[in-house]
């Protein structure tokens, strides 16, 4: 039973005094009464909970009883999870003496714990009688199937950007941005929360990226940590590794340098502060090179100073007009035809004459209104009295909270934790899906019924928050939404609903800390963001031993004395890429209710335990940095870990075999991994998804890939394959070029420095196969077939070392479902590539790389088969030219011969790049 986001983990407290009323527990007489005399006490109040948990406003007492519930729950289970403990532990000792000793060690904690057992009772008691007191009572869903991504998601989003009311302020923007010019010119973009900055600003700088040599999109947020936002900027641009340069001044000298003789184009998006900005600007020189910088900010005096006091580089957002907001709206509620039924037209009107014109506003009540696929027209006049009224002439920041705060009360009781969670991250942060549900099953909010998965439950709660547009997509691949970002208006919205729930406490400075420490409520999700770490005192972090999730975003060289944080279930170390410190986890051993665990720092080291097998709750390890000592020899006694991410240079863990529950599994240095460990990967058939490198480009011996390939028969329910070291087909041959059974869900298959002579004929029996990136000598149009012939490839990327003097033809039917094709090769690719009537009828990306000695002015055969094409990319490696022509020269005609070609066939319809 999951965790909730207002009365707590009384749900999973039900499940645990249940479990001491097993047999198991059966020796155990006066717990076992206690826990059934709680069990009921509590079983009296969950009704009633459940129904105020669907209220928004509650009568104060009803609200202050809700919340004593729901601490008093936290601190039940914390004690009945203490009391498990030491039994299972007693249990695992072996040998009478040993577990005598251990038994008189624990008589004394026992009996503490039995006390404490019998306090929450009479608090139970007290609660229950509180509730006839005050009459509580007067004050006052089935699961569901798996979800998946509306594929609408994706169109919606780009319709809101690119069709609703937005096409006369991007030609304005493009505008002002594209004039003559040649000094810098910074252009703003102001206007109220919710009205599309953002996606303005995107629109304009994707329509005229093409006109520059540099350019990078900088989202700041209200909290800038300016050194921070540099850094990041730096690694935008593709600048070299700047680790070194700690100082503010050196990263401004840098992108100056950097910048100095190029002609670039910068978002600063969500700018808040007029002394950020000062300080932002200094790293754009002015060049005189045309270069452009845009600002999307809220504030009318933020936008003029950015722009030098110049109004006329002002652009002010307004809201949609009618008809725009209704083009919106019906999009998302009835699909893309845009059909809105007779009977909901006026009342149509009247929900988006609420909404203001504001499309943050018309998205999220459409979402609302979406989620379900018939909502009768009653429920729509309750969404519709639900509004505020005073947004119908002019919206306020109340009157769009209020918006939000409708969709937040109607999102099933289930999701309600999970929304919530995301203000665990900081503002503008992009935010993985992987990570999220992995967190969400390690809290406890997700819930299996009928024998599901945890994991694909959680993936259909995120899916369904993507659908209510609760969350926007950021990063998705073919049909998927791998990642999210959270509107800062939702943000707010959570972190006010947090605050009333005692659900996440956030700090960003020592103050912040102290505040938490000296309030009435225990904290139990921590988030420290920005320098908060810094400032932080070990009195401050020890006093929050009930902590159940803490997560470190920022820089610091400090780290919390982790075993104080006896109940954490959640721990997140998320440091800047270039930041260089050492996170000290060797305390964490004893946390013995740990299920998730991850650090990112690409630059840091880590240091461990030296052994975690005490961690028996552990699901997710995923480690992003170096270990500064020996990796846990005992990790693989873990009998319960689901997702094992090994640091660099760490090979695959003695006795891996042992690890049977392990799902994603990824090792970076597969080199010095034992032969035996290789071979036992075999034996992990619960693998899902597997991702094998080698540290430094090392190869693997003759015998090691041997063992790896005859471990990848076994496992029938691997989705995802990577293996990612070098073998060139002159090496002896592999048993991996004449697999006799593949794995036969094998979705994705990543292959890209693994040379083959052929295209192997194992793949195409992998009839569920997705993604491919696969690396060949020779390519017949007979193999390209083999390939074609797949019915779900959406992606394909092909490395052809040698093409034959004869075409490679892409036949009439093949890759019928396919979206992306790249082809790369080491001659001129347009002499050789062909493509019938026919074939990939559903391709919208063409990505050509090619080697060119000369340049001879043609375009693959058959561009125009192509019905959905919409990109072409073309990268030509110029280093081999024979030619005395320039490069750029060289450059600029084959993307005038592309061009022509769209000209020619798509009536120029086609975005067409060559670099």
């Amino acid at each position: 039973m999951a965790v909730s986001a207002t009365t707590g983990v009384l749900n999973p407290l039900l499940g645990k005094l249940s479990q001491l009323l097993g047999e198991e527990y059966k020796k155990l007489k006066g717990v076992r009464k206690q826990a059934s005399f709680l069990k009921d006490e509590l079983s009296a109040m969950k009704a009633l909970l459940d129904t105020m948990e669907l209220m928004d406003n509650l009568h104060p007492s009803a609200k202050n009883w809700r919340d004593h519930i729901r601490e008093m729950s936290y601190d039940m289970e914390n004690c009945i999870d203490d009391f498990i403990h030491d039994i299972e532990g007693a249990k695992a000792k072996k040998g009478f003496a040993r577990k005598m000793a251990q038994w008189l060690k624990r008589l004394g904690r026992r009996h503490q714990i039995a006390n404490r057992i019998e306090e929450l009772k009479v608090l139970a008691v007290e609660a229950n009688a509180r509730r006839e007191r005050y009459n509580i009572d007067a004050c006052i869903n089935s699961s569901p199937g798996p979800v998946v991504v509306d594929p609408r998601i994706s169109a919606i989003y780009k319709e809101a950007a690119c069709l609703v009311g937005i096409e006369g302020p991007r030609e304005e923007l493009v505008n002002l941005l594209i004039d003559s010019q040649k000094k810098l010119k910074v252009v703003s973009i102001v206007g109220f929360g919710g009205l599309g900055k953002t996606t303005l600003a995107k629109q304009a700088y994707d329509e005229i990226t093409g006109q520059f040599t540099c350019k990078a999109f900088l989202s700041v947020s209200q909290r800038p940590d300016v050194k921070s936002l540099l850094t990041s900027l730096q690694l935008k641009l593709g600048m070299e590794d700047s680790s070194h340069a700690y100082e503010l001044q050196d990263i401004i000298d840098r992108l100056r340098q950097h910048l100095s003789h190029k002609r670039y184009l910068i978002i600063v998006d969500d700018l808040w502060d007029q002394l950020a900005w000062n300080t932002i600007r200094c790293a754009f020189p002015d060049n005189a090179n045309g270069s452009r910088v845009m600002v999307t900010t809220r504030l009318d005096d933020v936008a003029a100073t950015a722009c030098l006091g110049d109004r006329a580089c002002i652009h002010s957002m307004k809201p949609l007009e009618e008809q725009d907001s209704r083009r919106l709206f019906f999009s998302r509620v009835f699909g893309p035809e845009n059909v809105c039924p007779p009977q909901f037209k006026e009342i149509s009107a009247q929900i988006l004459k609420k909404c203001g014109g504001l499309p943050l506003a018309i998205i999220t009540v459409a979402g609302l209104l979406a989620s379900h696929e018939a909502r009768p027209l009653s429920e729509w006049e309750s969404i519709k009295n639900s509004l505020g009224a005073k947004s119908a002439t002019k919206p306020t920041l109340e009157e769009m909270r209020g918006i939000l705060n409708l969709s937040f009360m109607h999102l099933p009781v289930y999701l309600r934790p999970c929304f919530s969670y995301l203000g665990m991250y900081p503002e503008d942060r992009e935010i993985e899906r992987e990570d999220l549900v992995r967190q969400w099953i390690a809290e406890g909010f997700v819930c299996s019924s009928h024998g599901s998965d945890l994991n694909d439950v959680a993936e259909s709660y995120f899916n369904e928050l993507v659908n209510r547009s609760m969350i926007q997509p950021r990063r998705t691949y073919y049909g998927q939404v791998l990642s999210c970002r959270l509107h800062d208006m939702m943000l707010d919205l959570i972190l006010s609903k947090s605050t009333e729930n005692n659900f996440i406490s956030v700090a960003y400075n020592y103050e912040d800390m102290s505040t938490l420490h000296s309030c009435e409520n225990k904290v139990r999700r921590l988030s420290l963001q920005s320098s908060a770490g810094g400032a932080t005192s070990d009195t401050l972090t020890t006093s929050m031993p009930q902590v159940r999730s803490y997560a470190w975003f920022g820089e610091s060289q400090y780290t919390p004395p982790l075993s104080q944080f006896k109940y954490l279930r959640v721990l997140t170390f998320e440091f800047p890429y270039y930041w260089k410190t050492t996170v000290d986890l060797t305390a964490i051993g004893h946390l013995f209710l740990m299920r998730y665990l991850k650090v990112l720092a690409l630059l840091a080291g880590v240091a461990l335990p030296a052994e975690i097998q005490g961690l028996v709750h552990l699901q997710t390890l995923d480690i992003s940095c170096q270990p500064t000592q020996s990796f846990p020899l005992d990790i693989s006694c873990l009998a319960n870990l689901f997702h094992l991410n090994l640091p660099r240079c760490v090979a695959l863990p003695e006795g891996i075999k042992k690890m049977k529950s392990i799902r994603t599994l990824r090792c970076w240095d597969m080199s010095k991994s034992l032969l035996n460990d290789i071979k036992g990967l075999g034996e992990l058939t619960n693998l899902r998804e597997l991702d094998l490198s080698t540290h430094y480009n090392k190869c693997l011996t003759l015998e090691q890939e041997d063992a790896l390939v005859s471990s990848f028969e076994m496992l029938r329910d691997l989705k995802r394959l990577h293996l990612n070291w070098k073998r060139g087909c002159s090496d002896p041959d592999s048993q991996l070029d004449s697999l006799h059974d593949p794995p036969p869900r094998l979705e994705e298959l990543y292959l890209p420095q693994w040379e083959f002579r052929r295209v192997p004929k194992w793949i195409g029996e992998l009839c569920c196969l997705r993604i491919l990136d696969l690396h060949v000598l020779h390519l017949s149009s007979d193999e390209v077939r083999v390939l074609g012939e797949h019915p779900s490839l959406v992606y394909v990327k092909l490395y052809v070392s040698d093409v034959s003097q004869h075409k490679v033809v892409v036949g009439m039917g093949l890759f019928p479902v396919l979206e992306h094709f790249w082809f790369w090769c080491d001659k001129d690719v347009n002499m050789y590539l062909s493509f019938e009537a026919g074939a990939m009828p559903k391709l919208q990306k063409l990505t050509l790389e090619f080697c060119c000695e000369e340049w001879r002015g043609a375009t693959p055969a058959g561009l125009e088969c192509l019905p959905c094409l919409q990109h072409i990319h073309v990268h030509v490696n110029l280093y081999v030219l024979k030619s005395d022509k320039n490069p750029k020269d060289v450059r600029a005609d084959v993307e005038s011969a592309f061009k022509s070609a769209a000209i020619l066939f798509f009536k120029g319809g086609i975005s067409i790049r060559a670099s």
